[in-house]
């Protein structure tokens, strides 16, 4: 198929996009997660240009919209007709809870049960610099640190974004421009949901550059990589099981080093993540060489800090 000159450089920054990603395999196959949207039928149609007879395609109907199982078979009727494997998954267990969470809770779970039994070595998904700059004020408005404020990342485990560099209206242009069939998710203009409430809110700020705060994004997920690797050097010199206890040796380090060598011990400790700011109040307890509560836990300060289980409440 001849691209077009937009197509084709969309193409070429699919391909080393991907590339940067998971490195440069001939043989890599890969399942793009399709919706049905102009942004994921955009993924789709690029992927299979820039990786052909390596490319299947997979689209999760939550059965949450009496729309949804047209729209499933929307997509697997443009794969059939271009010769690319296509599966309808539906969610294995009821719904429950955040409807959002459920949903992304489920569509991650089949779509990889999908992958391994398929063989298939990356799931691709149409997450852009329009996601990315929504997850990253969201994350602000809710005081996130560094992890947070990485965004979306690149790679998780299986799972790769290549499209984050480019903006939505990119996308939508090519599916018009190639003539790809596609819907609109009501759900994704609806406020009553925190994702569409803050795209909305951003409709008219043009002042804001996407594909500079993916930079950004991608920025500071680096710098969440090299404190990840300083603490577990540090945990692996410094934090020890003592008896019932977990104890760190060392505690003149910077304040965001501690924190995470307590998140490590807690983790050790098999205990939950503290909530809300408690961990920040037991840190500043710890700091003055106090104890502290964190849920079931003491932590306490001092020359060494130690974690331990809280005796039983009476």
């Amino acid at each position: 198929m001849q691209l077009s000159k937009d197509s084709a450089a969309l193409k070429a920054r699919l391909i080393a996009a991907t590339q940067a990603l998971v490195g440069h395999d001939p043989a890599a196959r890969f399942g793009v997660a399709v919706s049905g949207g102009p942004d994921s039928m955009a993924l789709l149609f690029l992927a299979v240009q820039a990786f052909p007879e390596r490319v299947a395609a997979v689209t999760v109907d939550h059965q949450l919209r009496k729309e949804s199982a047209q729209e499933a078979a929307m997509v697997a009727r443009w794969c059939a007709g271009h010769g690319i494997d296509h599966a309808t998954l539906i969610p294995d267990a009821p719904l429950e809870g955040n409807v959002q969470a459920w949903a992304r809770t489920m569509r991650y779970r089949v779509i990889e049960a999908w992958r391994a039994d398929r063989g298939i070595d990356w799931i691709m998904t149409a997450h852009h610099a329009d996601d990315q700059i929504e997850t990253l004020l969201m994350r602000l408005n809710r005081g996130a640190g560094v992890g947070g404020l990485a965004g979306v990342r690149g790679r998780s485990g299986r799972v790769v974004r290549p499209l984050l560099g480019m903006r939505k209206p990119m996308l939508q242009a090519l599916a018009a421009a190639e003539g790809l069939p596609h819907v609109h998710d009501p759900s994704n203009a609806d406020p009553r949901f925190d994702r569409a409430a803050m795209r909305l809110a951003l409709a008219d700020a043009h002042w804001l550059d996407p594909e500079a705060a993916a930079r950004s994004a991608a920025a500071l997920a680096e710098a969440e990589a090299a404190l990840d690797w300083t603490v577990a050097t540090l945990a692996a010199d410094h934090v020890r099981a003592e008896g019932a206890e977990w104890r760190l040796d060392r505690t003149d380090l910077p304040r965001e080093y501690l924190r995470r060598l307590v998140l490590h011990m807690l983790t050790l400790a098999k205990a939950p993540s503290p909530r809300g700011d408690s961990l920040d109040r037991a840190m500043a307890e710890a700091m003055a060489g106090r104890q502290a509560s964190l849920g079931d836990w003491l932590l306490k300060g001092g020359v060494h800090w130690t974690l331990r289980a809280a005796p039983p409440r009476r």
